[in-house]
């Protein structure tokens, strides 16, 4: 029978046993694999079994489709094959499979690579070999798709290299999906360990480079006050300033970007039209930099209006390094999220109106368009979601919101939530842990994309400014319901205090949290303050998303709080800018952090792609150097306030053709990798990345670049989007009754603007260490470097710091004695 419980998103629940007791099936204990040995029982369905499958063999599958499997006389080898079509598909996939039973399923050791073949024949181009791994402690569940095999009339062979298998998985199983009206039928499977060892990496720097790797800063300062930070398709960096958080440059109009060239070190400060200033931004599938909204105006010191977002939207283009201005948003919108969608348009949320409140409007970019679509084309759920709502995109095209946000509290509810713009609805999802105190936490998709697990980090709260927390949260979008579980806690560094440097305890974590892929398939956490804008913490580790595991590494020497940003570069460094404490004060210096994998001995390089344009669900060749073990697409970033939610690592499953060449397999679904310039990195067996080559993913690319003697276009394979996160216990929302806005506080940046500038940030609500005194307040000013006494803007003095009301807080007519 065919099992919903063998969709790709849950395990097998029942045994196929009878084929186990069959007699003229002989079975015993598994061996250990030996590389050239094939670890497949039956492989090429000789054997039969009971029922209508042969031994060893079970069907699968799920979704609403007409189906047939049917052993056929017409073999590669021997008497017979497997033939498994779709005469009718609304949605799901068929397949044969290895049975999931100690007997019959490969067995398999944690850490090796296994290669796989199967001979086939196939009438659509919507197969794809996909995989299932059993883990000790979950049972079975879907891994992965490794490869889309091209049409073929004839027998053909289809190769392909697992990734490393996962801790805690001992037996595989895998077959050829078809989820595409047509036929496949395959014969003579293998499964064999890849052989050989890898050399013991050799240590090329010191001890402590080899285990935490190092810091360095820049002889060269950034020249801009850059808070936005993008990765271009040529390798250089767009840093986005726009006034810089610096009233002075507002009214004057200076408004400032620079392109960094990181082989020269150099800065060129480029031409800027407008206050890009916390805007939103995000890499079009051209490679162009989209930008959309900024800042219209800063707080007014009468309180009457909070800041202000515009209308305007620009993009900035790397061969010209100019920009051009596009048509308008419908709405202002200062911290905006942008998400591209599979099809290369993007999705906007949040941020504040021109009139300081909050935007409920959704904006949609139209890629085919070039432009920004009017109101009436845009579905509306007339939701806040907040500010810089960190909004990922799933394999299915649904929008996954982490719950990491800019400012206070998070959206109402559970914190959480998967969005459905084609349903137009909004559905909560449980389990994120102290949902109101993950104001600039960081939110990342855990390598590889395919795996669709989300790591949050950190966070804090403006409104109530208690200590940055430790926490750290875990979600499967693979499960039927998913939800968050406690991830570990972060490692502890130290904080700047003003009474000196001191070590975290208790509970103590950090905000303002920088996340970065990096190319060995972990994530790098760096940067940090205790507090609203104040006291930066000095803590950087490595997450392990096998073992869910960080290991505390060197720490950037440099302050990185408010406005500061983390990011990959193409040679697998890592740049690390910015910092805005509420005194206004910036710093320009610029870090970089050479990872461990670079004390790992020799790299190995990417001697030659074969096309660098290529299209979904192909094979690309390239030549390496020598042996590698992975490798993948890492998209570039474009980071600002801990928020990079376009950020994805997705794993390109290899071929080898001999030891240097080899085709890598390209995922079929847009929706696990957007359209765009990647970075393509291989990597060898100890972690040690190739420097990246360019490599643009277009679904309209050339279908010349796909495996096929078909008529060009006719083969290109369909996305093979899975029943993922499909059974969600809460009930969706249905869009609310449309409204023009919601309200925001004009002291949503939790600064109050009754004191000095309104670049300054006077914490509304200063840390629960400080008493609520004029001396103690003041006094943590003085240390904070707060330039005193600051004038009052008014005759209200909320926090009290101007007992004599003379308009001037914090002097020493109020008992104060500034520095």
């Amino acid at each position: 029978m065919t099992r919903r419980a063998r969709g790709p998103f849950a395990a097998a629940t029942a045994f196929i046993l009878a084929a186990m007791a069959a007699p003229f099936l002989l079975l015993s204990a598994p061996e250990a694999a030996e590389a050239g040995t094939s670890l497949i029982i039956n492989p090429g369905f000789e054997t039969a079994g009971t029922g209508d499958m042969p031994a060893c063999w079970e069907k699968s599958g799920w979704g609403d489709n007409d189906f047939t499997f049917t052993t056929t006389a017409d073999a590669h080898s021997g008497s017979k094959a497997m033939t498994v079509a779709l005469t009718r598909r609304v949605n799901g996939d068929r397949k044969a499979m290895m049975t999931e039973t100690p007997d019959c399923a490969p067995h398999v050791t944690a850490g090796q690579q296994y290669d796989l073949s199967v001979w086939y024949k196939s009438t659509t181009a919507d197969t794809a070999v996909t995989l299932f791994r059993h883990d000790t402690t979950a049972g079975w569940r879907y891994w992965t798709d490794l490869m889309n095999p091209p049409v073929s009339a004839a027998w053909n062979k289809a190769e392909v290299r697992t990734p490393p298998v996962p801790a805690g998985t001992d037996q595989l199983t895998w077959g050829v999906s078809v989820y595409g009206v047509g036929s496949v039928t395959t014969d003579d499977y293998t499964a064999e360990l890849v052989g050989g060892t890898p050399p013991e990496p050799v240590c090329t720097g010191t001890g402590a480079q080899c285990r935490d790797g190092k810091w360095d800063v820049l002889p060269a300062q950034n020249p801009v006050r850059s808070m936005h930070s993008v990765v271009l398709k040529n390798g250089k960096v767009l840093l986005i300033a726009g006034s810089g958080n610096n009233t002075d440059n507002f009214a004057a109009g200076s408004f400032t970007s620079a392109v960094y060239d990181p082989e020269a070190g150099t800065y060129k400060v480029i031409p800027t039209p407008d206050d890009m200033f916390c805007s939103g931004h995000i890499q079009l599938s051209d490679g162009r930099v989209l930008i959309m909204s900024g800042n219209k105006a800063y707080p007014a010191a009468d309180g009457s209006h909070g800041y202000e977002g515009y209308r305007h939207s620009y993009v900035f283009d790397p061969d010209t390094e100019t920009y051009t201005q596009t048509n308008d948003l419908n709405d202002g919108h200062w911290y905006p999220s942008a998400t591209e969608l599979g099809n290369g348009d993007v999705l906007s949320f949040g941020g504040l109106r021109e009139d300081s409140t909050g935007s409920v409007t959704a904006e949609k970019w139209s890629a085919a368009q070039n432009k920004w679509l009017p109101l009436s084309q845009v579905n509306q759920t007339w939701s806040y979601w907040g500010l810089y709502p960190s909004m990922i995109l799933m394999q299915d095209g649904r929008l996954f919101y982490s719950g990491s946000h800019v400012f206070g509290n998070g959206t109402p509810g559970t914190g959480s939530a998967v969005y459905d713009y084609d349903a137009n609805t909004v559905t909560p999802i449980n389990g994120l842990q102290d949902k109101d105190q993950r104001d600039q936490s960081a939110s990342v998709l855990l390598p590889p994309a395919q795996d669709q697990r989300v790591l949050t980090i950190g966070g804090g709260n403006i409104d109530s400014n208690p200590d940055g927390n430790r926490l750290t949260d875990l979600i499967d979008l693979k499960q039927p319901n998913p939800a968050y579980s406690a991830g570990p806690l972060l490692p502890q560094g130290t904080v700047d205090l003003p009474t000196g440097t001191v070590p975290q305890t208790g509970a103590q974590g950090k905000m303002y949290v920088s996340a970065v892929l990096l190319p060995d398939g972990k994530i790098l956490e760096t940067g940090g303050g205790l507090h609203n804008r104040a006291d930066p913490v000095h803590e950087t580790s490595i997450f392990d998303p096998q073992t869910e595991t960080f290991a505390p590494v060197a720490a950037d020497p440099e302050a990185r709080g408010y406005h500061s940003s983390a990011f990959l570069l193409p040679d697998g460094r890592v740049m690390a800018t910015g910092d805005n404490p509420g005194n206004g004060t910036w710093n320009h210096n610029v870090s970089i952090y050479t990872p461990p994998y670079l004390f790992k001995g020799p790299r190995p390089q990417i001697t030659s792609v074969t096309d660098n344009h290529w299209t979904y669900g192909s094979s690309q060749r390239i030549s390496v150097d020598r042996t590698i073990a992975r490798a993948e697409l890492i998209r570039p970033a474009a980071v600002t306030h801990s928020s990079d939610p376009n950020q994805r690592f997705v794993d390109l499953p290899l071929t080898v053709v001999n030891g240097t060449t080899i085709d890598l397999n390209v995922t079929s679904n847009p929706n696990v990798a957007p359209p765009g310039w990647y970075m393509l990195l291989a990597v060898d067996a100890n972690g040690v990345p190739s420097v990246a080559k360019w490599v643009h993913l277009d679904a309209q690319a050339s279908a010349t670049a796909l495996r096929s003697t078909a008529s060009a276009g006719a083969d290109i394979p369909s996305p093979h989007i899975h029943d993922f996160a499909r059974d969600l216990a809460n009930k969706p929302q249905k869009p609310g009754k449309r409204r023009t806005s919601a309200p925001v506080g004009v002291r949503v940046s939790g600064c109050d603007n009754h004191y000095g500038t309104p670049d300054l940030c006077v914490p509304a609500v200063f840390p629960n260490t400080v008493k609520a005194t004029a001396a103690a307040r003041c006094t943590w000013l003085s240390r904070h470097d707060f330039q005193l006494p600051l004038k009052v803007n008014g005759a209200a003095d909320p926090l009290r710091l101007d007992p004599n009301h003379n308009g001037m807080a914090c002097d020493r007519t109020d008992g104060m004695s500034p520095r």
